[in-house]
């Protein structure tokens, strides 16, 4: 510590969500900001608590969730992150760390955000999965599938794709990509959505939709008639949360700011 100088850090941070209360500070529960916060002051008592890109819910997931902080202690990069990780649960954990300027704040620098929603097609549970991927025990129909989702993509009035309790009165947003990739020999479809911005329960509700028409529950054409009407009700419904994990934050960098460690 010298002269009062502060320490940008930024963390690239991955989680379990399912024992989380999501990702923002609460009065009550558990919630992985307050679980990064307890780690870093275990370290630095003077540190600010961290600043989050994407305040997922309940039971979500991350691989990148990106959260920045000051610190009076100028740790490097590798300290940083072996020295947070003796302070983290095992279902979460500081996966790299870099430099940047103190006070940077990346929810501000961040240019879009990368999900995926997963679904499991199997008749039968899988405990091994049970809190990654939304089960369906019965068939869909994955040419629907493809050709709903195409609609997703663009700049469009999302009013329709969110909850109730998102106050937002700007609803439009930019999709740049949603498509849908089989994984682990087909049993799992991931649906992939990347965009600028996103509403609360965005993605879990085009999800919801996806699968609705996938599966015949509701005709196709659904997700461009509920763009078109801006009515929650003309779309399908919410997908559970445990199917989703924000994969990415395509981010700014700013100025100044120093190699990630570990590199890759």
């Amino acid at each position: 510590m010298s002269g009062g100088a502060r320490f940008g850090v930024l963390l690239g941070v991955a989680y379990d969500g399912t024992a989380f209360n999501g990702w923002a500070p609460q009065k009550e529960g558990r919630t992985v900001s307050d679980t990064l916060a307890a780690a870093i002051q275990k370290l630095d008592p003077t540190a600010s608590l961290p600043r989050g890109v994407s305040r997922t819910d309940a039971g979500v997931h991350a691989a990148g969730q990106l959260a920045a902080f000051d610190a009076s202690l100028a740790i490097p990069a590798r300290g940083w992150v072996l020295a947070l990780n003796q302070h983290m649960p095992d279902d979460a954990a500081v996966r790299w760390a870099r430099a940047v300027p103190d006070g940077f704040n990346p929810r501000f620098s961040a240019k879009g955000k990368r999900y995926r929603y997963r679904v499991l097609l199997d008749r039968i549970r899988d405990p091994l999965l049970r809190d990654r991927a939304w089960r369906l025990g019965w068939d869909i129909d994955l040419g629907k599938l493809a050709r709903e989702a195409s609609t997703v993509v663009g700049t469009h009035d999302f009013a329709a794709f969110r909850s109730s309790h998102d106050p937002r009165n700007d609803t439009v947003r930019t999709v740049t990509r949603c498509e849908i990739e089989r994984e682990v020999g087909g049993r799992l479809v991931g649906i992939v959505i990347e965009g600028n911005a996103f509403l609360y329960n965005m993605v879990r509700i085009v999800a919801g939709t996806l699968m609705d028409v996938a599966r015949g529950h509701l005709d196709e054409g659904t997700i461009a008639a509920a763009l078109a009407s801006g009515e929650r009700g003309d779309a399908g419904i919410t997908a559970p949360a445990h199917g989703l994990t924000l994969e990415h934050v395509f981010l700014d960098m700013p100025e100044g700011a120093g190699e990630p460690w570990p590199l890759g």
